[in-house]
Order: C-alpha cells, then structure tokens, then sequence
C-alpha cells in the first residue's frame, strides 16, 4: 500500500489543488491531509475609482487596473493562504470599526471555501474511487468538522479509527498549549486523554497501526521551532529552535508502538525520525510559496517498506 501524506496547507488554494491531484501523480492507494487546512486572514481588495483597485499582500501593496490585474491579484492572495473580498474605502472602515461584522465576513469567507473545496474532492476523488482523509488541526474552526462529514470525496478522521487496506488509524488534529490559543489545544494530561479515546477502537497489532497526531512527539528533532517571548518576538533573532511538540504525543507512540506516526504543526520542522519501533514523519510545511510538502509512504503487510519527502 502506497500512502500519501501532506499537512498544514492553511488556505492555500494551489496546495488543495495539488493534494486532490496527488493520488494519480504518486500512484498512491491513500492520501491523508493533516491539520491546519484553513487561512488565517482577510485580504481587502479595495476600489479607488473607475478601473482603479488596490490590495496589499505581505505588506506590499499592489496598485491594479482592471478586472484582469485584479483577478490575478486575488489569485495570488489565495494561493497564499488568504481570502480576498472585494470592497470600497467607506465599507472597509465601517468593518474595521466592527470587529464583529469583520469576525463574520471571515468566517463566512473561510466556511464557503472549505465548502467549496470539499465539492471539488467529490468531483476528482470520489468519482475515482480515490480513498482520502482529512484531520482538522487546532488553527481550524470546530464548524468545518460538519461540512468534512458530509463530504464524499474525503472522510473526517478527528478521533476516528478508520481502516485502510488491512492497518488502521487514528488521528487527532487537538494539539498542547501554544503562544496564539488556538481552537484545538489544551494542557497534556487532557490532550493524552483525548488521544487514547481515538485509539481505544484499534483492534488491530501494533505494527498495522498508523497514527495521524497532528502535534509532533515533544524532544524528537521533528518539533523544533523558533522560540517565542512572552510578547511573542522571537528569541535570538529566531535563530535559535527549541523543541515545542507535545509530551502527550510522545507518551502515546511509546506506549502503542504504531508502525507509523504522521504529524505536522511545526511547519520548518520537516523530517523524520525513530521513535522506539514508530516511524515518525513530519513532511513541513510550504504553503504560502504554493509548493505542497509531503511524505510518500510504502507499507508491506506489518511494516514500512520505504517512504521519501517529496515537494512539488
């Protein structure tokens, strides 16, 4: 069994895109997307007159004249994760004014492309008989749980055991406190908790088990990220990584022993290591260039043949 693994695409419109064509391009039997599939930010593309428009993307702004400049702007804002709306100055500085109405206009933005990506995996991998799955992580809102449920394309993972061609996984997109509180995080002891009720319905050995922890096992090389002040500037100029993964998760690959351990989270953390028997990978994450990281895994009867990192 070939199996295809890529994580943290955060709104990245060419990174959706890629995942739904992977299974064809690595000849691959399952494909799995980990946490952190939604952006993080509106983009204003504000009118100035006439032909006229304006947006500003990684603090650049960009003047723009035409419908064709203007299309190929909000383009470039969704292959990098964000979600363009299109606005006039007066309307932009009464949302600015309500955090509420802009609160709103997110999620209603975020919900709809999701709903709307889910569509397009119905097209290209449920009408191919393609099996997929898909985890939210903790920067996802609790609301795109339903509307992965009621795909067809893709089958929700959060806190399932699901079976795939003769192993089993479980998978948890909830992930240890972090700097930014996000949707899905809590202290250890909870998140250890929550992580042996996914697995508790593996009937399976160990070595036909594959677990899809979104958090990367705390000390494992595979979690370094920059630290972070209390005020959340980086530490020595971000120049110096420290391990931020979770000891929950680390508890819970020594404890079942899976062959496999697939995780993300920590997008420059990419790798993978040893961890008792378990495989653990962490592909990375490059979503805002619009290059999808991933891993491509073999698995033979009860072992890991042979897996790569792959980019494209």
């Amino acid at each position: 069994m070939r199996v295809f693994f890529a994580t943290d695409i955060h709104g990245s419109e060419t990174c959706w895109r890629k995942f739904l064509n992977c299974a064809p391009h690595y000849k691959a039997d399952v494909v799995i997307l980990g946490g952190d599939m939604t952006g993080k930010a509106l983009v204003p593309v504000v009118h100035d007159g006439g032909d006229r428009w304006h947006g500003t993307l990684q603090e650049q702004r960009r003047d723009l004249a035409g419908e064709g400049e203007v299309s190929a702007f909000e383009q470039d804002v969704m292959r990098r994760g964000y979600y363009p709306f299109r606005t006039t100055p007066d309307e932009l500085s009464e949302l600015e004014r309500d955090e509420q109405r802009l609160d709103g206009l997110f999620h209603e933005l975020m919900l709809g492309t999701v709903e709307r990506w889910m569509a397009m995996a119905d097209e290209r991998l449920a009408a191919k008989g393609i099996k997929a799955f898909v985890c939210p992580g903790n920067d996802d809102q609790f609301e795109v749980d339903e509307i992965l449920d009621a795909a067809r394309g893709v089958e929700l993972a959060e806190g399932r055991v699901v079976e795939i061609n003769g192993f089993q996984m479980a998978s948890s997109g909830w992930a240890n406190i972090t700097p930014w509180h996000t949707y899905r995080e809590e202290p250890e002891d909870m998140l250890y908790e929550r992580m042996m009720r996914a697995i508790s319905g593996i009937s399976v050995a160990p070595e036909q088990v594959i677990l899809n922890l979104h958090c990367p096992p705390f000390g494992s090389g595979i979690d370094e990220a920059p630290g972070v002040n209390e005020d959340l500037t980086p530490k020595h100029g971000g120049h110096a990584p420290e391990p931020v993964g979770s000891t929950a998760v680390r508890r819970v690959i020594e404890e079942v022993e899976p062959a496999l351990s697939l995780h993300g989270h920590i997008h420059e953390a990419r790798g993978h290591t040893r961890i008792g028997k378990t495989l653990s990978i962490n592909p990375g994450s490059s979503y805002e260039q619009g290059e999808l990281l991933g891993a491509l895994i073999e698995l033979d009867g009860s072992k890991v043949k042979n897996f790569i990192l792959t980019s494209g």
